[in-house]
């Protein structure tokens, strides 16, 4: 509990509020408007993080009493009679034409366990699938995808780009990075360019380039920690192998899905999540509407955080007009 649920969302936390809007936030930007970016970055992250450990739980549990799987150490759970197999036998009738087999091969109830403790009993039948490595991975591994995100820290992104002949796009020289005031690295000025050259162009290697090495830790302390919790589980003969495997896919899958439902994706959405949706579409969207964010804004008066910080909430409110006339028509 304390590591896939607590740790996570104190991380999070910390992160939106010491992080967030980060650099790009231009100068003279009104506070309210920062904390309310921090605010609305906070909620996305823990909305994100309870959807992906409930789901987890839920599919876990769910699974668990479906098969009723027994652990590896149910016999020291059970503390069964050995001298009363015949007595709980659940088929006596066939048993008694395998007399030649020994008398302890022989399936029997639950009733020849001398434990009277039925809750220590019952999670002995709770093996498959593992719900520490589901939990686990479901709340580490979206800490890890919400660090990724936020400190960019991913294999380098190239876009897609429509097929040509010029070879500036995967030339080391371009008349895009030959310019005096180019963000790009500076080639020298008497290197030769292909006729195709366009300044518009910018050759591929330069689109995009590898983190720092040590921002990895980020990614990985996380990870490493799960791993480890359901090493504990195989030790401690409370799992079977599998258990933990197929627990760990739930884990894994539930975080994955819960990140990308509330936050863009980590190489192309610059560490944001998704924006709010609009007020009137909060609660859902009819046919043929096609996005549950719209022109009215996500506030009640009709505004959103683009027209309130840059006092267009007249357009704003022209546009509102103009869609609620073409809707009465």
């Amino acid at each position: 509990m304390v590591i896939g649920l607590v740790i996570p969302a104190l991380v999070t936390f910390l992160v939106c509020l010491i992080f967030v809007p980060g650099p790009t936030a231009a100068r003279g930007t009104p506070q309210s408007l920062i904390w309310r970016r921090k605010f609305w970055e906070w909620n996305t992250a823990w909305m994100g993080l309870a959807l992906s450990l409930a789901t987890a739980f839920m599919i876990t549990q769910g699974m668990k009493l479906l098969f009723g799987k027994p652990r590896p150490d149910l016999l020291s759970r059970c503390r069964p009679d050995m001298s009363r197999i015949s007595e709980f036998a659940v088929n006596p009738a066939v048993d008694a034409v395998t007399d030649d087999l020994s008398p302890y091969w022989r399936l029997v109830t639950s009733a020849i366990c001398q434990n009277t403790d039925q809750d220590i009993l019952q999670d002995g039948f709770k093996s498959f699938p593992s719900g520490h490595a589901s939990f686990s991975w479901a709340g580490l591994l979206y800490l890890t995808l919400f660090l990724a995100s936020k400190f960019s820290v991913a294999i380098p992104f190239l876009p897609s780009r429509p097929f040509t002949t010029n070879p500036d796009h995967v030339s080391a020289t371009a008349q895009s990075n030959l310019k005096n005031r180019s963000i790009l690295p500076l080639n020298a000025k008497d290197s030769n360019v292909s006729s195709y050259s366009d300044d518009r162009v910018v050759p591929d290697r330069y689109q995009a380039a590898a983190p720092p090495v040590y921002s990895l830790i980020l990614v990985l302390v996380p990870i490493g920690t799960a791993i480890y919790v359901c090493s504990t589980r195989f030790t401690d003969y409370r799992h079977f192998g599998f258990d933990l495997l197929f627990g760990s896919f739930i884990g894994i899958t539930t975080a994955w899905f819960s990140f990308r439902w509330y936050h863009l994706p980590i190489t192309r959405g610059a560490g944001w999540s998704w924006g709010p949706r609009s007020y009137k579409r909060s609660w859902g969207i009819g046919v043929g509407v096609g996005s549950y964010v719209g022109t009215e804004g996500w506030s009640h008066y009709g505004k959103s955080e683009t027209t309130a910080t840059n006092g267009q909430s007249a357009m704003a409110e022209n546009i509102d007009e103009r869609v609620e006339a073409g809707r009465a028509l």
